[in-house]
């Protein structure tokens, strides 16, 4: 069975199907071949997934981040931004990388942040003469940021599939963000120092800066009253999501003012479809997930690892890599979903946390999003930029070698996640 369902949706993948109808053709295709999977109790399995309280969590943090980000007060923030570091060298892509690790306690969608500060930072670097391609790798890589600097949406995904706690994986991912963030920031400075880009050289002038940063304070103060609220146990990571939907919506409505019915009516239904995306995966994946468990392949996974590999940091290894791999093929949610399962009988065995697990995954899986050839916010911030995804892959070096440098350290040192 489980030779089938990797056959089939190796076929759909290839052939260009989105990757929740790969999953789910997979899946009917192993229920229809195999006497022992009623396909009432595997459509059973299918819903069953999609009914838990913290996955509502999901389309608030998205609509959240929609509101703040699509109106003035993102605007505002990277304004900020921009008269604080713009002027050092590699400034305006060290701009990009701030804004999406800001942005990152807002959303929890690197997709999300890549639209959004692409879409704002990337004309302006362009009209600084910035390289285009450079823009485009610097805002690719940093979008992931978001991700790991709590709320995440994988990290939500990873709690409801391994059983552990979500508050305690949102804690655990704001040292790794903040050590990427600083990296790619200090990659942004040593391209831009070694290659002398563009940077804005104009002379601050602070009254109007105090002003901006009073301006942007909600941006800013949103981030840290997230972590607040779950590192003290003050809400639930899906009230918080509510708490942050509504607080977004009143800074909008009553201290921007930009918050007409036509933008409310746009930012709905945007979160709506980019949730309506997310669950349809959840489900094709649980799906697949409890077709593998009954098969017994995780065990498998377990048995031949403890056969053939005598010691722990080569079963993580085996992890990074199978992780790696399939970062580069399926999406981020798929991903998280399909992996889980068969990883988390892993580390158990060797005794390995799973918050710290959560942790490798998403920075690993991350790698994912800006690496060729399904790299979503690639193929997003080089079609924002206008240059082809090659010319994007030629400027990442550096943000890849800070990106492992960061997955080495979760997946080695459990020092460097809080817990």
């Amino acid at each position: 069975m489980t030779a089938l369902i990797l056959l089939v949706f190796g076929v759909a993948a290839v052939a260009a199907m989105p990757i929740a109808h790969a999953l789910l053709a997979a899946a009917m295709a192993a229920a229809a071949t195999s006497d022992r999977v009623p396909l009432d109790l595997l459509v059973q399995q299918m819903v069953a997934q999609v009914q838990s309280f913290p996955l509502i969590a999901i389309p608030f943090f998205m609509l959240t981040g929609t509101l703040m980000m699509g109106g003035k007060l993102g605007e505002s923030l990277i304004g900020v931004l921009s008269t604080l570091i713009g002027r050092f060298h590699g400034g305006p892509g060290q701009v990009g990388v701030l804004s999406s690790t800001i942005f990152g306690g807002v959303s929890g969608s690197a997709v999300a942040d890549a639209s959004a500060i692409g879409s704002l930072l990337i004309p302006w670097q362009k009209r600084l003469g910035y390289p285009p391609a450079f823009s485009a790798a610097t805002l690719a890589a940093a979008a992931t940021i978001d991700i790991l600097i709590p709320p995440s949406i994988p990290m939500i995904l990873f709690a409801l599939s391994s059983n552990t706690s979500v508050a305690a994986l949102f804690v655990a991912g704001i040292l790794p963000g903040l050590l990427m963030c600083g990296g790619f920031m200090a990659a942004c400075w040593w391209v831009g120092k070694r290659r002398n880009l563009p940077r804005e050289l104009s002379p601050i002038h602070w009254p109007a800066f105090r002003r901006q940063l009073a301006y942007a304070s909600p941006a800013l103060l949103l981030p840290v009253l997230i972590i607040v609220f779950l590192r003290f146990g003050i809400a639930t990571p899906t009230e918080v999501a509510v708490l942050s939907t509504l607080f977004a919506g009143l800074v909008s409505a009553v201290v921007y003012r930009d918050l007409g019915l036509k933008r409310l009516h746009h930012a709905v239904v945007e979160a709506g479809l980019a949730t309506g995306v997310v669950l349809l995966v959840i489900m094709a994946s649980a799906a697949i997930g409890w077709l593998l468990t009954f098969d017994r392949m995780p065990d498998g996974v377990v048995g031949w690892a403890q056969a053939n590999l005598n010691s722990g940091w080569s079963v993580i290894l085996l992890m990074n890599l199978l992780m790696l791999v399939c970062g580069m093929f399926i999406d981020l949610p798929a991903a998280v979903l399909l992996l889980t399962p068969v990883f988390v009988p892993l580390a158990n065995a060797i005794g390995m946390d799973l918050v710290q697990l959560g942790i490798m995954m998403t920075v690993n899986l991350a790698i994912g999003l800006y690496t060729p050839p399904v790299g979503t916010t690639l193929f997003i911030t080089s079609a924002v930029a206008k240059v082809k995804v090659g010319e994007t892959v030629k400027e990442l070096g550096p943000f890849y070698f800070v990106a492992f440098l960061v997955l080495a350290l979760v997946s080695y040192v459990p020092a460097a996640i809080f817990k």
